[in-house]
């Protein structure tokens, strides 16, 4: 028996496609919420699943918090833009979790820009953790890029879809609007500083990683946008958390509590 976690915020346009898609392995649903605004919520409880409203405490933090209020032992986690693909559906199926000696099982995840799968700049094969056991295993305490601590996983030949961006725009303003406000806010917070070159060369490293190393190239405009994306992030993480630095007035009255 397999429990599911998703953590969600003004998740209206995905919430009711990521239950049904947990369902076909998971009987108890667990959705932690971070204050939705939308319909989330309502979506979530009209389909059987089990709502723990909580404000959003950094990743690896509100995904542990299922822990508590999970019927079963292994956990499938899962964000709300994420599907179960009927590879990885019938891979899990096949699982002896009772007598597995494994504490956690990766699967990788095709990221996508609107419908398409983008296989370059290190997003293919992007092996995760995703079903997990929760006396053995658990999420990082850290706020951002938090990953499941297990030490004996088998990664499954399946793949997990992500629908990470509705098109190209949303690409560049996710990274200029939330990826890099919040790690700013947490770099600051954890003491890391910056300097006047820091912005520029983290921009250009993070480029040259996506474009040539991770072969963007290969990618065409999708490929090019993606790293892009990751440099505009890169620069502006830097940037922002310089600002910090600099002005008083702006780190005055930025909300600290509230990392997204």
């Amino acid at each position: 028996m397999i429990s599911a976690n998703i953590i969600t915020l003004n998740e209206a346009d995905h919430i009711a496609d990521c239950i049904a898609s947990v369902r076909q392995v998971c009987e108890d649903v667990v959705v932690v919420d971070s204050g939705s605004q939308d319909a989330t919520v309502a979506i979530a409880e009209s389909l059987g699943a089990r709502v723990v409203h909580q404000p959003y405490l950094g990743d690896g933090l509100q995904k542990n918090i299922a822990l508590e209020h999970v019927q079963h032992d292994w956990v499938l986690s899962v964000d709300a833009d994420e599907r179960l693909t009927v590879e990885m559906v019938e891979a899990i199926r096949r699982l002896d979790l009772a007598a597995t000696p494994h504490d956690g099982f990766a699967f990788r995840r095709r990221n996508m820009v609107g419908s398409r799968w983008i296989r370059v700049c290190g997003w293919y094969p992007d092996f995760c953790i995703r079903l997990y056991d929760r006396r053995r295993a658990r999420f990082g305490e850290v706020k951002q890029h938090a990953s499941i601590g297990a030490s004996n996983v088998r990664q499954l030949e399946a793949d997990l879809w992500h629908y990470s961006f509705a098109n190209l725009g949303e690409l560049f303003t996710k990274a200029a609007r939330n990826f890099s406000g919040r790690s700013a806010k947490i770099m600051y917070q954890k003491g890391k500083r910056a300097n006047g070159w820091s912005p520029f060369l983290h921009g250009l490293a993070a480029f040259v990683r996506k474009y040539l190393f991770q072969k963007g190239f290969m990618g065409g405009v999708d490929g090019l946008s993606v790293a892009l994306s990751a440099s505009l992030n890169s620069y502006l993480k830097y940037a922002k958390l310089l600002e910090y630095q600099r002005d008083p007035q702006v780190l005055a009255n930025e909300d600290f509590n509230k990392v997204w």
